[in-house]
């Protein structure tokens, strides 16, 4: 009986081919049949087509290209990830992410484009490097194939074309499963110390996820490598505590830097990194409460509440006076001197989740199973008349999807294969790739030890099974980029797979052996046909294009003593069968419409995705950010930078989204007083800069003179200056309704 075989035939290679050929990318190196390198030529052109179709007009994420724009101009918030120049205030995660793109809007200018061509690049590295894992692992048609399957699986087709952290961590994961194929065939330390690098620095894209690979690769590690069980285990923990040191850094650098030379960290309670980093970005969204010290995560774990909410005022506590215990001797990086109210308190004494009426700005925990990118800015760029509740025009978006029912844990579970919004972006290949683990696993029981066919099943099958279930146990996906995890261990075993079962039916004379490419053929191109059923308005024409390639495959794959001609129609059209579909997604992106946009990754029809303007819900591939500031806003920053003097500041913001488009102008150092998640600054604080002269300018809403005291004491102490003079035409005129400017003198700070 014909077993199936992993092991890829000898290369056909020319004798005058020569390692010197590598110096002509288009030739195969030495080792490698003539069609390798062309197609893979072909393969990459393609990635990088559809990751680069729309990058002119790819648009801008809030929040995060605000970010950008900051680490763009100053290399202190570039070290700190920070959301203003001044680096004031941090993002809510490690902004490691944002890196490549701020040198590149450093050298390139601030565009949209000059953002996503990092993300460009990465993809096509990402496509490449997988070509290079699987070919050593199942030969260069296997190779192909994953490098392929890796370009048309639709979230990455958007992924990639889009400035987003996901992007980056999926690289490095790819890339970091690379040099841990070198270590597990060889027991090199150096390639195992680069794995754990490139995973630490994945840490930096996405925090905890960049950990999802770690299983795969330590369990791969420690059954394959082809050392005694004692240098194993060192070499592990080595390549261990180099990646903790890499991933850790950032955290190490907040934590041990005095409070008052660094931002204060968002996402956290009391100015914690670790906090926000494994609490709020961690633990706390499988069960509210695990890491004290985070901000509030509303229902988007599985096994808890969910989080906290903000506690209603109650009677006259609620008021101008009302404090919420933040200037009991907590102090910022801003300003260094700032004097306490009290010996007692909190470290930080920063608190996210102030009560109502308070001097709180930060914007309210995102609703269940949300994790916003961050709130949208008005239109305009700039706050508008509609304000929330705290004063601040707008309110953050959530990043859910709304008009459905709240989803029951049942189906939180199994949203990886019944979600209509994530399964077309991800899970086409679910059936072939899990019958790809099963019978690569079963073939090789009883292989050595160090069998490397046996060991790359094993990582990628642990790979699969890990993510899948961290992605199940999240609850709701906010973004559907969080999937894309799920693409490197797809497409290898997928492409592993469909070639084994090729070789296998070729080598096969006959018997119920025969049928097994067959039966896979129709059991992938059923669920293909399922998850296409779903959209039958867009590419009418799939469903019937699948059908066909399928009885055709089944019809010249079937023992029945076909041609090799035959079988290889056979074989094209079970391909088509099985892959048309994710492909036809994919190539969607070229039509604008279907491209998704920079808030989430989607590539084809169906994004219901929806995100709050504070005034209408909107569809998430409609969200514009403008970064030209309006004529009035630019007459404001004109007239604050003419008489700010030496002011460290130019003027400080309700809020970060009023502090957008003066950062996008000109990468102005404006002083928002409230990220995401928390305040920036106590009105002790605040006064102390105004005293200083650090400070010399607000630019306040009426309704946050009603609900933050920071902004009322504005307000009374402050001399307000005649929107005329920036531009603007007076209560009438443009925003001027919306927000008022107001300077401060040293002297007010003293006799208010």
């Amino acid at each position: 009986m014909t077993s199936l075989t992993s092991a890829p035939p000898a290369s056909r290679t020319s004798p005058e081919r020569t390692p010197r050929s590598r110096l002509r990318f288009w030739r195969s190196p030495a080792g490698q049949p003539r069609w390798a390198r062309p197609a893979l030529i072909g393969i990459a052109a393609l990635a990088a087509l559809l990751y680069t179709w729309n990058i002119t007009n790819s648009g801008f994420a809030p929040y995060y290209s605000m970010a950008a724009r900051s680490m763009s101009v100053s290399w202190e918030a570039f070290l700190f990830t920070s959301l203003d120049p001044s680096a004031t205030l941090t993002l809510d995660k490690i902004g490691g992410f944002l890196w490549p793109q701020a040198l590149s809007a450093r050298i390139f200018g601030f565009h949209d484009w000059a953002l996503v061509l990092p993300q460009c690049v990465m993809g096509v590295i990402s496509v490449l490097v997988m070509y290079r894992l699987v070919r050593r692992w199942q030969g260069p048609a296997a190779g192909l194939l994953a490098a392929g399957l890796l370009t048309v699986t639709p979230v990455a087709a958007s992924m990639f074309g889009h400035a987003m952290l996901d992007g980056s961590v999926t690289m490095c994961l790819v890339l970091a499963a690379d040099q841990y194929q070198r270590a597990v065939r060889s027991a090199r330390l150096r390639s195992l110390l680069l794995c754990g690098l490139w995973i630490g620095l994945g840490f930096q894209a996405k925090m905890m996820e960049a950990w999802v690979i770690v299983p795969a690769l330590f369990v791969g590690y420690v059954v394959a490598a082809p050392v005694r069980l004692r240098r194993r285990l060192g070499q592990l923990a080595l390549a261990g505590a180099l990646m903790f040191t890499v991933s850790l850094s950032w955290v190490a650098l907040m934590t041990f830097t005095p409070e008052r030379d660094r931002p204060y960290v968002d996402g956290s309670t009391e100015n914690s990194a670790a906090a926000m980093v494994f609490g709020y970005n961690g633990f706390n969204r499988l069960h509210a409460g695990l890491v004290d010290g985070a901000a509030p995560v509303s229902g988007n774990g599985l096994w808890g509440s969910g989080g906290a909410t903000r506690t209603p005022p109650t009677g006259s506590d609620a008021g101008p006076d009302a404090t919420d215990g933040r200037d009991q001797g907590g102090t910022s990086r801003r300003p260094s001197s700032a004097p306490s109210d009290g010996p007692s308190g909190p470290p930080s004494g920063r608190q996210s989740a102030a009560p109502s009426g308070t001097q709180s700005h930060g914007s309210t925990p995102a609703p269940s199973g949300t994790q916003p990118h961050g709130p949208t800015p008005a239109p305009t760029g700039a706050p508008s008349e509609n304000t929330d509740r705290k004063g601040r025009a707008g309110a953050a978006p959530t990043g859910k999807q709304v008009g459905s029912e709240a989803p029951s844990r049942t189906s939180l579970w199994l949203k990886l294969i019944r979600s209509p919004r994530l399964t077309p972006q991800i899970a086409w290949l679910y059936p072939l790739a899990l019958i790809s683990l099963a019978l690569g696993l079963a073939r090789h029981r009883k292989a050595p030890r160090t069998h490397q066919g046996r060991a790359g099943h094993l990582m990628w099958g642990t790979w699969l099974v890990t993510a899948g279930a961290v992605l199940s146990a999240l609850g709701n996906l906010p973004h559907t980029a969080y999937v894309a995890i799920l693409a490197p261990p797809l497409t290898a075993l997928s492409a592993a797979g469909t070639v084994a079962l090729w070789r296998a039916h070729r080598a096969t004379a006959g018997g119920p052996r025969a049928w097994l490419l067959p039966a896979v053929v129709v059991v992938e191109a059923g669920w293909t046909i399922h998850l296409a059923s779903k959209h039958v308005d867009f590419a009418p024409w799939l469903i019937p294009l699948l059908v066909a390639a399928t009885l055709v495959a089944v019809l010249t794959l079937a023992p029945f003593g076909a041609s090799r001609r035959t079988v290889l129609v056979g074989l094209l059209a079970g391909c088509v069968a099985m892959f048309a579909a994710p492909t036809t997604w994919s190539l969607s992106v070229l039509n604008e419409r279907y491209r998704g946009s920079a808030v989430d990754a989607y590539a084809g029809p169906g994004n219901d995705t929806r995100i709050s303007t504070g005034t209408r819900t909107v569809r998430a591939s409609d969200v514009r950010v403008p970064t030209t500031p309006t004529p009035t806003q630019s007459g404001l920053l004109d007239y604050v930078e003419e008489h700010e003097g030496a002011a460290e500041y130019a003027l400080s913001t309700e809020s970060w989204e009023a502090s957008a488009p003066y950062v996008y102008a000109k990468g102005a150092p404006v002083l928002p007083l409230a990220g995401l998640h928390a305040d920036t600054l106590t009105l002790t604080e605040y006064r102390h800069l105004v005293a200083t002269g650090d400070l010399r300018f607000a630019l306040v809403t009426e309704a946050g003179t009603k609900t933050s005291e920071i902004s009322s004491w504005v307000a009374s102490a402050c001399a307000e200056v005649d929107p005329r003079a920036y531009g603007a035409t007076g209560r009438g005129g443009e925003q001027a309704t919306a927000q008022t400017l107001y300077r401060c003198e040293p002297s007010d700070a003293t006799s208010h």
